[in-house]
């Protein structure tokens, strides 16, 4: 049974077990971030040619991680409104389900394309489940434990990204592809069964009206504009018709997007919160964080297991210290927000990743791994300077009725710049390293010259196959990638710039109360 409460009470027994509650939101919440930092890992083994891969090209790869994270992104306004309507609880369920049965799907794939529509499917589930795990959060701990609580929530982040690589890594020492994949089913059942005894359902009373046409034209502009962006880093020519006028597609139906959630009396998206502007700067160095990170993410992959040599297992050791990095600066992040203020807070910490990724301009194929070691602290020290406080101000802009679109705006946001990032950045990479090694690559067949252009990966494997002969190509393709990932790095590095601008100029310079003391609009709670 529901009753009503006032918004500044938790419910007794809520209150007892809000730890708790806060410890299994953070299961449900690793399952679906594991499953993007075992993925990067996995992404040079998905790439070699069958049996031991599925030999996708380095666009099918982009696109095994776009897909997941448009349909994730498109779906979350209305995953966020569902949950509002429904019950968070009734919709994180049946969301990490889904998420299990796609993963379960993915293991099996046979294709590069299967792969990329069984990541859509766990998308699908993923989307009701972030947006779920803060609104809950939001409805378990009353405003001055928010931050403490939200910060916890952050380094869970953290923990996923430590686990997911050295578990991938494990994994494909030990058995095939789809493992990483495979994976998530037991964790999935574990959460369904704490999920169903411990978290409390909620709802806000006065939801609003599902926005099918919203979810729609978000979904086709944002694929329209990564697919141009993808194939323009794949032809090495972002003139190209084909490419303008699918980009230039995407530009247009985002633009009726927005204009249409403007008018609707019912938007998924309502574009009134961001006339509040420290709520619109903490949504923008959100996404532009990510637009940098994922980016950068995508090619240091390679740079360790392409060009340096690792293992897949050696490769998610090295990102430890970016995780726990995370783990142990992000629950403490408001404590020094509340000493500098979340202007301060936040622009060091983007300021600090930009300076991040300008070091991987200057990493070459002998550079002391320490160093690597060091960049990858410091990128997660900056990521808990800046999740934690915007995620704070974010959360506590909107009424806590709206928890559920407050979430999902948030992780849109962070979805939407981690996908152009790799679409953008990803496509720098592969547009560099063409230029740079396409010269070299005389000795090759005519019909094997385009495949091997493509990536480092599609260079080494087909020198592989040349024997001796092969062995000319190594040295060229490595020196090419390398100049290829520090063009890509500088353009991270001025992304998290501007980022940092935009913090300077519009969060404030200490923590804002939001509507504490203020009168919230009752909830309906219900307290098992």
């Amino acid at each position: 049974m529901t009753s009503p409460v006032p918004a500044s009470r938790i419910p007794e027994a809520v209150h007892r077990r809000r730890w708790a509650i806060l410890g299994v939101l953070m299961l449900s919440l690793l399952i679906v971030v594991l499953d993007n930092s075992i993925l990067n890992v996995a992404i040079k083994t998905i790439s070699t040619p069958a049996p031991v891969g599925l030999g996708a090209s380095q666009g099918q790869i982009e696109w095994a991680i776009n897909a997941y994270t448009l349909v994730f992104a498109g779906l979350l306004f209305t995953a966020g409104l569902v949950g509002d309507r429904l019950g968070r609880k009734k919709v994180l369920i049946g969301g990490i389900a889904v998420f299990g049965i796609g993963s379960a799907l993915a293991a099996e794939s046979g294709s590069p394309a299967q792969l990329i529509a069984f990541r859509a499917l766990m998308a699908l589930g993923a989307a009701f489940v972030m947006p779920a795990t803060l609104a809950v959060l939001m409805n378990v701990f009353e405003r001055e434990e928010q931050p403490k609580a939200i910060g916890i929530w952050a380094g869970g982040v953290g923990l996923a990204i430590a686990i997911g690589p050295i578990t991938g890594g494990a994994l494909l020492d030990h058995f095939w592809w789809g493992s990483v994949f495979l994976v998530n089913v037991p964790i999935v059942i574990v959460a369904l069964v704490l999920m169903a005894w411990l978290v409390p359902d909620s709802r806000d009373p006065s939801p609003g009206r599902l926005d099918p046409i919203g979810v729609v034209l978000s979904v086709v502009g944002l694929v329209l504009l990564v697919y141009g962006i993808i194939k323009g880093g794949e032809l090495a020519d972002f003139t190209d018709p084909k490419v303008l006028a699918t980009a230039g597609a995407g530009v247009v139906v985002l633009v009726a997007f927005v204009i249409f959630e403007k008018r609707s009396d019912h938007p998924s998206l309502d574009v009134t919160y961001f006339k509040n502007r420290v709520f619109s700067a903490a949504m923008a160095a959100i996404a532009l964080v990510f637009f940098a990170l994922m980016g950068v993410t995508f090619f240091s992959v390679f740079y360790t297991q392409s060009v340096r040599g690792y293992s897949p297992l050696e490769s998610g050791v090295l990102m430890l210290p970016l995780a726990a990095a995370q783990m142990i600066f992000a629950p403490r992040a408001r404590l020094v927000v509340d000493r500098f203020g979340n202007r301060a807070t936040t622009t060091a910490g983007l300021v600090l990743i930009a300076a991040t990724l300008a070091a991987f301009a200057t990493f070459e194929a002998d550079t002391p791994i320490w160093l690597l070691e060091v960049i990858f602290f410091l990128m997660g020290t900056g990521m808990a300077h800046i999740m934690t406080p915007t995620s704070v101000v974010i959360m506590q802009a909107l009424p806590r009725e709206k928890a559920g679109s407050a979430s999902a705006l948030s992780n849109t946001f962070r979805q939407v710049g981690g996908a152009l990032g790799i679409a953008v950045l990803g496509s720098v990479l592969a547009t560099s390293y063409r230029n740079g090694v396409e010269g070299k690559l005389g000795l090759l067949p005519p019909a094997l010259r385009e495949k091997a252009g493509e990536s480092i990966e599609a260079t080494l494997g087909i020198a592989g196959r040349l024997g001796p002969r092969g062995k000319a190509l190594v040295t060229p393709a490595n020196d090419a990638f390398l100049h290829a990932m520090h063009v890509t790095a500088l353009c991270g590095t001025g992304v998290a710039l501007i980022g940092a601008v935009v913090t300077v100029l519009f969060l404030p310079g200490r923590p804002t109360a939001g509507q504490e003391g203020e009168k919230e609009p009752e909830l309906v709670v219900a307290a098992d």
